[in-house]
């Protein structure tokens, strides 16, 4: 699926949207270059969950933490972890299959500790359509059973 939005506003609609749909254990995995819009998606899918708190990248955190109205909410920023085994001092695996839901910011670099059911989500920046549109690529998980 491909959206595209022409403001950070349309970003954050549309991230809230996503998220309205999120079941307990959803990881959501963004993906994009400096610049994309993830902080703002984040920020729209935290609204979507009913997160009220201010929502800002965890950079030098990886991992803030939020209660929404209706899940628990993760936000990781991955952007300073060197290798996926500098994830262990993070616990990230009682997030990534607990009960709440995750998004992960520059999932990329940690593609191989992700789980098979993330949602891949990519955002590119295409200036020829103007400098706040983005293309955003939305990968569901293959439901097998």
């Amino acid at each position: 699926m491909i959206f595209e939005s022409y403001s950070q506003k349309d970003t954050e609609d549309f991230a809230a949207k996503l998220a309205r749909d999120a079941k307990p254990g959803s990881v959501y995995a963004l993906m994009g270059d400096l610049g994309a819009g993830k902080t703002a998606f984040g920020r729209g899918f935290a609204r979507g969950l009913g997160v009220t708190a201010r929502v800002s990248s965890p950079t030098f955190a990886i991992v803030n933490e939020y209660d929404g109205s209706f899940l628990p909410f993760y936000h990781f920023d991955v952007y300073r972890i060197e290798r996926p085994e500098d994830m262990e001092d993070t616990g990230y695996e009682e997030y990534f299959y607990g009960c709440g839901v995750v998004l992960v910011e520059w999932a990329d670099l940690i593609e191989e500790l992700l789980p098979a059911g993330a949602v891949r989500i990519s955002l590119e920046r295409d200036d020829a359509h103007g400098e706040d549109y983005r293309r955003i690529r939305l990968a569901m998980p293959v439901e097998t059973g």
